[in-house]
């Protein structure tokens, strides 16, 4: 299925449809009630998607998947963004997603038929712990969780937190330090595969993002390992290779988010359309006549359409080239289609007046948990940081030093 095909049209259009006709109506309901209440119902609707062939559209086949390569499946979560609940039930949300495609690229027989085959299915949750509080999680290799060996087993103690959907989860893949000596920092820490609940395993809380502790696949927990044991062969990948795997992780889930953000940005600036139009500020004079008002609408629809080709061009130059080859694009999309995100859905709640601080539309729910999206997967001022560099490299003297990543 390539981007071009009429097979992926048909299949936008199914998801469309099913995203408007059915999600959107339930969402007072989803939004608003606990995780026990709206599991049952999010279970119904996984089935509906499945059934409408939009099950785990990044995924082969063989696992019950799409196969759709990146490009195409970008332009699926763009629709699928429009709800809040849109990729998860399509069986396609983080960290699900990304621990998939983990498995799927490094895991072993054993650990694809434990871990990934059930995720797959949609009968287990998954989460993955990498960020502590007691460092910068803007720096993937300064960590103190460390994993010790014992004869057959390793040996987890550390702190995290922002493990976001370990409320329910079945397993959790584990960045600690196995290898504390070693000289090459980027090498001291691997990725374990800890089955949950086990002993010494504790979720302390649901962390409160912006006033809401959410639950279920909507958390965000903080976590402590307390000499966690499993078995040596629950290490995924090699061992030593824990940072390597998460930048193989956070490639692909970088463009993941970037197009869940336009679908926010759509839905949004349909939101902001609609209020345009509709709201009445004197007798025959509506919103959309301001012109500070038809400035919000044009400038986000330019900044709208100018992200979708950044990571549209970024998606097919990863599935061309790989991602070392589309190593600057991705760092391009994750600044800019972040901060249009935030300057659309910030224009959207201005326009809506006191009702956009409600939660009478999703705005408010989206403004308080993508916020975020300047900071995780790499906040703006590591990417900026690293751009500038790469720009810089090229008018540097041939004696001057350079840095590392320069």
């Amino acid at each position: 299925m390539t981007i071009d095909s009429p097979a992926l049209e048909t299949l936008l259009g199914t998801a469309r449809a099913f995203v408007r006709e059915v999600l959107v109506p339930l969402e007072p309901q989803l939004l608003h009630n606990d995780w026990a209440t709206n599991e049952p119902v999010l279970a119904e609707l996984r089935a509906q998607a499945r059934a409408l062939g939009l099950w785990a559209p990044f995924l082969p086949e063989s696992l019950g998947g799409c196969d759709m390569p990146l490009d195409a499946y970008a332009r699926l979560s763009e629709v699928l963004g429009w709800t809040p609940f849109g990729h998860y039930v399509c069986n396609c949300q983080a960290p699900d997603a990304g621990n998939m495609e983990l498995l799927l690229q490094f895991g072993t027989e054993e650990q694809q038929a434990t871990f990934l085959e059930p995720l797959a299915r949609g009968e287990i949750r998954s989460c993955f712990a990498m960020t502590e509080p007691e460092h910068a999680g803007s720096n993937p290799v300064l960590m103190s969780t460390e994993a010790v060996r014992d004869g057959h087993e390793l040996v987890i103690s550390g702190h995290k937190w922002f493990t976001s959907s370990a409320d329910g989860a079945s397993f959790a893949v584990v960045m600690a330090v196995t290898d504390p000596d070693e000289a090459r920092r980027h090498f001291r820490a691997s990725q374990i595969l800890v089955p949950l609940p086990t002993p010494g395993f504790t979720l302390v809380r649901n962390i409160p993002v912006m006033g809401e502790r959410g639950g279920g696949w909507a958390s965000h927990a903080e976590v402590r390992f307390d000499r966690v044991r499993v078995p040596v062969t629950n290490l995924l990948g090699q061992q030593g290779h824990g940072f390597a795997l998460a930048q193989e992780r956070l490639g692909p889930g970088r463009i993941h988010h970037c197009m869940r953000w336009i679908g926010i940005c759509e839905r949004a600036f349909d939101l902001l359309c609609r209020r345009a139009v509709t709201r009445e500020l004197a007798p025959g004079e509506m919103l959309a006549t301001k012109q500070q008002v038809q400035f919000w609408i044009a400038d986000s629809r330019i900044e709208i359409h100018a992200a979708r080709l950044m990571v549209l061009d970024a998606a097919a130059r990863m599935a061309r080239e790989g991602q070392a080859a589309a190593r600057e694009e991705i760092a391009y999309i994750k600044v800019f289609v972040a901060n249009t995100l935030q300057r659309v859905l910030d224009r959207a709640i201005q326009a809506h007046g006191a009702l956009g601080m409600t939660d009478d539309t999703p705005l408010a729910w989206w403004y308080r948990h993508e916020r975020a999206a300047r900071i995780y997967d790499g906040a703006d001022e590591v990417h900026r940081t690293v751009i500038a560099r790469r720009a810089l490299t090229p008018y540097l003297p041939e004696q001057a030093p350079r840095t590392r990543r320069g």
